[in-house]
């Protein structure tokens, strides 16, 4: 799993795990996406990528925010609870 390495000052360096935070998660729906790539671009994190012509959500580093869900023109992206097979 990668992390971000993240600077604190005097004390040093430290591994920042954004995945902990999640209590939700983004779930894309392949039927609504248009693969406009706006999730892309709001995600504050990059965990959205764009991998074989599609766009996918890495959770390593999905804090569960929801920004791209609220971005998304489509409404292609659903927040669901940590946990829920979807």
């Amino acid at each position: 799993m990668r992390k971000f390495v993240t600077p604190i000052g005097n004390e040093g360096m430290y591994i920042l795990d954004t995945a902990s935070w999640r209590i939700v998660r983004p779930v894309m729906n392949k039927e609504k996406c248009v693969e406009c790539g706006i999730c892309l671009t709001y995600c504050p994190v990059n965990s959205i990528e764009f991998k074989n012509d599609k766009y996918i959500v890495n959770y390593d580093f999905c804090k569960g925010c929801g920004i791209c869900a609220n971005e998304c023109p489509k409404g292609a992206i659903d927040m669901v609870e940590e946990g829920d097979d979807k």
